[in-house]
């Protein structure tokens, strides 16, 4: 391989070193190997190709390929692997790292013979495809963001811990689109939406994701205004009865922490936070919650 690889380097130096590279040609020559500088190097030239004892087969035609005929076959063919990084760079702003993962998923996939197809989504027009969903916006495209981290982290990311790989996901990019869209409007959380993708993984279904979360009841719980507070100074008329009412049992289950929130260490919040969380299965947004949390613990000092 690398004196193949070394050959590619010095032919194309050479070709596209000649004045006219149409007429350039590289010498017929046998060459060796030299293993420590992995270059190859000149053994011996032959003059003509009749020293190599070549013996042409008189049934078979010269083919000559037109200019036309070889700028058609560029035309038709699939995008590059070069083309498609740039490509990602440029027109979605993905890092590096992010490409790199989309074309090493791809690297594994079996290549299907001419005229056939995969059947296959690759992971880079499974990428496209998510992007190209409305998302909830006037450009009428996700976040591109968004959309790598959830397939990268989230998804990949279950499907290892399932021993499976790209090849073997079910979810269709529509619904894994309309995951991402349902967290981005706050239909259900973060968290509900990992729950989500890991029952949707578990129990393939062509079935739209809000009707299977809907099913599964993990629409979050909303603040009764219908606005997310930023913090306890909010007020407590913007909380819901029901969340209200779980952060309440949670404080009464965790009477110590409490006290130490009272008298002024918030870190131990977090604790009573979790605890919220659990008894809510990820349908509360954290962030809600502890200023709820907040306001209700300093409310009875």
């Amino acid at each position: 391989m690398a004196a193949i690889t070394h050959e590619i380097i010095r032919q194309r130096a050479l070709l596209e070193s000649a004045p006219d590279i149409d007429a350039a040609s590289v010498s017929q020559e046998t060459r060796g190997f030299d293993e420590h500088r992995f270059e190859t190097y000149k053994l011996r030239s032959k003059e003509d190709a009749p020293d190599y004892r070549y013996m042409p087969d008189p049934n078979l035609g010269e083919l000559i390929l037109g200019k036309e005929r070889i700028q058609a076959i560029q035309d038709t063919l699939p995008e590059l692997p070069w083309k498609t990084r740039e490509r990602l760079r440029t027109d979605y702003g993905l890092s590096e790292r992010d490409v790199d993962v989309l074309l090493t998923v791809d690297s594994g996939r079996d290549v299907p013979l001419d005229g056939e197809t995969s059947g296959l989504d690759s992971a880079v027009a499974y990428f496209d495809r998510l992007c190209a969903g409305h998302g909830g916006k006037e450009t009428g495209r996700r976040d591109p963001k968004v959309v790598v981290n959830w397939m990268t982290h989230e998804l990949l990311g279950q499907l290892a811990a399932r021993k499976e790989s790209f090849r073997d996901n079910q979810l269709s990019a529509e619904q894994l689109g309309e995951l991402i869209d349902m967290i981005q409007d706050k239909t259900i959380t973060g968290t509900s939406g990992k729950l989500l993708l890991r029952h949707m993984l578990a129990n393939p279904s062509q079935a739209p994701t809000r009707q299977i979360a809907t099913e599964l009841h993990l629409a979050a719980f909303q603040a009764s205004s219908g606005s997310i507070p930023d913090s306890a100074s909010a007020g407590s008329s913007l909380f819901s009865p029901e969340i209200r009412r779980i952060c309440a049992d949670a404080i009464a289950a965790l009477p110590v922490e409490a006290s130490v929130v009272r008298k002024g260490n918030k870190n131990v919040l977090n604790k009573i936070v979790g605890r919220v969380m659990k008894d809510t299965r990820g349908r509360a947004d954290a962030q809600v919650v502890k200023a709820l949390l907040e306001e209700m613990i300093l409310e009875q000092q």
